[in-house]
């Protein structure tokens, strides 16, 4: 008996090991959710207290959450043009924003596709042109639009679609899932609007947010004391937004402006906005006739307002499409991500917008479930960029990396292996005097230092402690005591910018290196 016994255990240790190594050669599939300036402080699995994101939580909870995921490039375009090279902004040639992409280079989907796997982007991409690598493609043209929006689709077909972007793009990509070739292993890049400016919320969202009065934060009247870069920024909520097209104060629905994103609106899509925009929201703005300190800081709620609501229909989209993964059966095998195209400032600095090397615009959302695989709870504090998500879905998908990316994969990370962690990212923003007037820069993010050098019209460098000033507020550089600090970090920046081959960053490095603020 005992003998049968063994011998049946036997078996079921066998067959255990068969299914554990079935579901390891088995390919994920792969969902890559990707938002449009959608900060890490308005996300609730990071500690937000502005507002609830169940669903984002729901993939940080099911697997990893990273805390320091960096971008090389604060923009948009750049970004996803980083996701799908690997490389860095001056060797895909995206630097700034609205240029086209060069589709005569590699992109990691190729590979996916080497592999089986069949891909797909649907949404926003933001790239001036359909790039290679993807089996299927609908996307927005451009910024795309809240309402109403045009896709372009694999055929370069314009098609217009009535109803609010984050449901769309949603329906859309549900409806793909659905057609697919099941017998292969999909990619699929879920590409959302939300949160980009000019925060124009889902109907049911309007006013969501109206009865909260949120903190304003301890850095909004920042005076960028020994910052000249941020001295001459045009990005703050005081003098930049604007009250008509950002917060809607007296919009004239019926513009005849080349772009009015309202053109498009149903009776019933205007007659709401009217409502609650002019009846209510620039009723009383007229009312209380504010100046100075009182009327930035209204702009602040009506920005705040906005923008959470624009991404509260960003994560109720988020939890359709991961209802549909457990109804389908999917979700078992599917690799599911959500990351922005980089950080955002919600009142710090007195600013929105990005570009800067500063914490708020640096660091971007990465959350990441695999069943079986990650881990449930996995908190990653390693410092990894937007360079390595490539290389990551690569590696995760069992996929060869090609040798010309420059990221690396942090998969190891996730599961809970030994690597060995990168000392820092290199970073290097471009777009310059327009929209914002953000001075050029490279440095360096390292655990505890940010090292930059601004350049063009002003020659200026900047070091920061960020475990003892993580708002970025007090510059070091050239301080008593940090000698030895920043020979150290200026040593690793070149080493960086030779590593990654940014012969511009070396030439201004090397004329420059020396100089003082």
């Amino acid at each position: 008996m005992r003998r049968i016994i063994y011998g049946m255990l036997g078996l079921l240790c066998l067959a255990g090991s068969v299914l554990a190594q079935e579901k390891k050669a088995k390919r994920p599939n792969v969902i890559f959710i990707l938002s449009d300036d959608h900060a890490y402080q308005a996300i609730s699995a990071y500690g937000s207290k502005l507002a609830q994101t169940p669903n984002i939580d729901r993939i940080a909870n099911g697997g990893a959450i990273l805390f320091n995921n960096i971008v090389t490039n604060s923009i948009c375009g750049p970004s996803r043009a980083a996701l799908l090279t690997g490389k860095y902004s001056h060797l895909n040639g995206y630097m700034v924003n609205e240029r086209q992409f060069n589709v005569n280079q590699p992109v990691f989907p190729e590979q996916l596709q080497k592999n089986g796997y069949q891909t797909a982007w649907i949404g926003k991409m933001h790239l001036g042109v359909l790039p290679n690598g993807f089996d299927y493609l609908n996307v927005l043209p451009g910024q795309g639009l809240y309402y109403n929006p045009d896709f372009i689709n694999s055929k370069n077909e314009k098609v217009n679609y009535t109803g609010y972007v984050s449901d769309i793009v949603t329906q859309l990509s549900t409806e793909w899932l659905e057609k697919r070739d099941d017998s292969k292993p999909f990619f699929l890049v879920v590409g959302h609007k939300a949160t980009h400016r000019e925060w124009l919320p889902a109907l049911e969202d309007l006013g969501y947010y109206d009865n909260v009065t949120f903190p304003v934060p301890p850095t909004f009247y920042d005076d960028y004391a020994d910052r000249i870069a941020a001295q001459k920024q045009d990005m703050t909520i005081d003098k930049t937004m604007i009250l008509k097209t950002d917060l809607k104060v007296h919009v004239d629905y019926d513009s005849s402006k080349r772009y009015n994103p309202y053109r498009g609106f149903t009776p019933e899509q205007k007659a709401a906005f009217h409502e609650y925009y002019e009846n209510k929201v620039s009723k009383e703005f007229d009312e209380k006739k504010l100046e100075g300190k009182a009327l930035v800081e209204w702009k602040y709620q009506r920005y705040m307002r906005d923008y959470l609501a624009t991404a509260r229909s960003l994560d109720r989209n988020i939890g359709r499409l991961l209802d549909y993964l457990d109804q389908k059966g999917l979700s078992e095998n599917t690799v599911v991500i959500y990351a922005s195209d980089q950080g955002f400032y919600l009142g710090e600095h007195g600013w929105f917008d990005k570009r800067f090397i500063y914490e708020e615009s640096l660091k971007t959302p990465f959350v990441i479930r695999y069943p079986g695989v990650i881990k449930p709870g996995t908190k990653v504090n390693g410092i990894v960029s937007n360079v390595d998500w490539a290389p990551t879905v690569l590696d995760l998908t069992g996929t060869s990396i090609p040798v010309e990316i420059q990221g690396q994969s942090f998969a190891p990370l996730l599961t809970g292996q030994k690597t060995e962690l990168k000392k820092g990212i290199y970073y290097h923003y471009y777009e310059y005097p327009q929209p914002h007037n953000v001075a050029p820069h490279f440095g360096i993010r390292t655990g505890q230092y940010t090292l930059v050098r601004f350049y063009g019209p002003d020659q200026a460098w900047e070091l920061y402690d960020i475990k003892k000033d993580p708002q970025n507020l007090k510059n070091l550089y050239g301080s008593k005591g940090y000698e030895r600090i920043t020979a150290a970090l200026k040593k690793q920046l070149k080493d960086e910018i030779v590593h990654y081959k940014d012969d511009e960053a070396l030439k201004i490095f090397e004329g420059t290196s020396t100089a003082g603020k």
